[in-house]
C-alpha cells in the first residue's frame, strides 16, 4: 500500500498531515486593591493556549508579557513571568504616581491574543496590547506569531525569505508604502517627515503579506496602526515558496 501511495505522489516519500494546531481560550481579570475609588488600574487578558503544544502556549505567553515590559516609567526592561507578577508591577507603578500626582486616572492595561489567518498549514497569531498611563491617549501596540504547523515552531520573516533576499523585500515593502501613501493622499512633505522603516512584523495570507506599523512608526499618532499590503506575487522570488502555498 506505501508503495503504490509513493508512486501516485510521484515518486515522493508520503507523509501524514499535520495535527491540527487546536486553540483554547485565556481569559484574567486583574484589579488593583485599596485604591481610590474610579483610579484603580487594571489588567485585562483575553490570550490563547495549545493543549497540544506547550512549548508554543508559553513562546505565546511570554510574548504577550514582553509587549508590557518597561511600559510606565520604561526603567525596566525585565519581562515578568507571569500575569500575576506583570498585574503585580503595574500596580505598584500606578501606586507610585498617584502618590506624585494623585488625580491620575487609573491605569489600564489590555492584552489580547487571537488567531488572525489560517492556511496551507501556517497559523499567524495577532498580538495587541493597550496601555493607558494618563495623558491624552493610551499607547497601542501589534506583533504577529507566526506559526508553522508542520514543524510546529515559530517562524520569523528571515525564516521565511530566500538567502540575501532581504533587500528585495525592503523594495517589495517601499512599493507598498507608496500605494499607502497615495491612498491616503499623503504627499511629499508627509513622506519626508515620516520616512518608510524597515519592519519584519509580518502576517502572511494567501493572497498578500500584512506588515504592520505601530503608532508613530511611519505616520502621526492620528493614523493609527498602518498596515502595508504585499501581494504575493510580488514575493515570488524573495520568498521560499512554503510560505508562498494556498
Amino acid at each position: 500500500m506505501l508503495g503504490a501511495l509513493a508512486v501516485l505522489g510521484g515518486c515522493q516519500a508520503w507523509s501524514p498531515a499535520p495535527e491540527r494546531l487546536d486553540a483554547e481560550r485565556v481569559e484574567k481579570s486583574f484589579v488593583e486593591r485599596d485604591c481610590p475609588a474610579g483610579r484603580c488600574a487594571t489588567v485585562e487578558v483575553e490570550s490563547l493556549r495549545f493543549p497540544g503544544a506547550p512549548g508554543l502556549s508559553e513562546r505565546l505567553r511570554d510574548a504577550l508579557l514582553s509587549m508590557g515590559s518597561g511600559i510606565t516609567s520604561g526603567e525596566s526592561d525585565v519581562v515578568a513571568s507571569s500575569w500575576e507578577e506583570h498585574a503585580q508591577t503595574f500596580f505598584d507603578e500606578a501606586k507610585a504616581a498617584r502618590e506624585r500626582v494623585p488625580e491620575l486616572p487609573g491605569y489600564q492595561s489590555v492584552f489580547k491574543a487571537e488567531v488572525y489567518d489560517r492556511h496551507a498549514d501556517l497559523t499567524t497569531v495577532k498580538l495587541d496590547s493597550y496601555v493607558f498611563t494618563g495623558g491624552a491617549h493610551g499607547m497601542p501596540l501589534t506583533k504577529f506569531m507566526v506559526i508553522d504547523e508542520r514543524e510546529r515552531r515559530v517562524v520569523t520573516l528571515d525564516d521565511m525569505l530566500r538567502e540575501g533576499q532581504t533587500p528585495a523585500y525592503r523594495e517589495a515593502l517601499s512599493r507598498a508604502h507608496l500605494r499607502w501613501l497615495e491612498k491616503q493622499q499623503a504627499g511629499a512633505d508627509f513622506a519626508e517627515s515620516w520616512p518608510l522603516s524597515m519592519n519584519r512584523n509580518v502576517a502572511p495570507f494567501a493572497d498578500e503579506w500584512r506588515v504592520r506599523y505601530n503608532a508613530y512608526d511611519i505616520a502621526p499618532y492620528s493614523y493609527g496602526q498602518p498596515e502595508l499590503r504585499i501581494p504575493v506575487q510580488a514575493l515570488e522570488g524573495i520568498v521560499k515558496p512554503r510560505y508562498l502555498e494556498r
